[in-house]
């Protein structure tokens, strides 16, 4: 089954200049729902991973569309809590989730404002990899404060391969995504991504690796579906401005491809003997 949002009518950064607008809402304009470097796989794989059950409080941080929202909302958690620094998004968000029970609120992934230790679950994707280091640990270090002892972590990013890729090409592949994305751009590698959750106090529970094929033909099908490519595909024709953006992420993403992949992690909270086990 397709994860689809049809419901949106108010988009972030629908009114920018094709040419210049951010990336991935360049994309969410032309009607991809799925912004995610490994694709709807590696977000179902992260969801499923965490083994999510109506016992568990759930914060997603930077939820953009609201499409991981709504797979955790299949698996009933006693509560959710996104937390969307754009209010478009937000509002979008909120379209997608039960009112009753679920909300999501406008603020920032390090400094959600929520209470310490309020959940049982933080998940994040495609975020950490646009921050630079000092901003990636203040995120990782704002999950940790709200998950309780024991809680789990979730995050799917972008990843450089290999761990001892040089500075040089790092460089190259990072300032040619920043100029095609139009958004600063700094993933890291494997090891650093790890390193970066262990010392801010997690543990690493499990780890997956997908080719990040994000504007690959057969990954837009398998994540869009045939109407969604469809969809996709009438707005390219009738937006010049939008092809060509689309045209050189694609290029950079292919030119790069076997120094980028996607990464998803599961982490688990670090406990002090006072803690309790939840």
């Amino acid at each position: 089954m397709q994860t689809q949002v049809s419901t949106i009518q108010s988009l972030p950064g629908q009114d920018l200049d094709a040419k210049t607008m951010p990336g991935h809402w360049l994309l969410a304009r032309l009607g991809k729902r799925v912004l995610r470097p490994g694709g709807i796989a590696m977000t179902r794989w992260l969801i499923g991973s965490l083994e999510i059950s109506q016992a568990d409080d759930v914060v997603e941080l930077a939820p953009g569309l609201g499409i991981t929202a709504r797979i955790i909302a299949q698996h009933s958690p006693r509560s959710f809590v996104g937390v969307e620094r754009d209010q478009a998004a937000a509002a979008a968000v909120a379209k997608v989730i039960d009112p009753s029970r679920d909300r999501c609120v406008v603020g920032r992934a390090e400094q959600s404002g929520l209470p310490s230790e309020s959940a049982t679950i933080v998940v994040g994707e495609a975020m950490l990899s646009m921050q630079p280091a000092t901003q990636k640990e203040r995120i990782v270090n704002e999950a940790h404060r709200l998950l309780k002892p024991h809680g789990q972590y979730a995050i799917h990013e972008v990843c450089v391969q290999p761990d001892d890729l040089s500075s040089m090409e790092r460089q190259i592949i990072e300032e040619e995504m920043s100029r095609a994305i139009r958004v600063g751009v700094k993933p890291i590698s494997a090891a650093q991504w790890r390193q970066l959750l262990t010392t801010q106090g997690f543990e690493i529970v499990s780890e997956h690796h997908r080719p990040m094929n994000l504007l690959r033909p057969m990954r837009i099908l398998r994540d869009e579906g045939l109407r969604g490519c469809l969809r996709i595909l009438v707005k390219l024709a009738s937006d010049r401005a939008a092809r060509q953006r689309v045209w050189q992420m694609q290029r950079v993403f292919w030119r790069h491809r076997t120094h980028l992949s996607a990464i998803g992690i599961v982490a688990r909270k670090i406990a002090t003997e006072r803690d309790p086990v939840i």
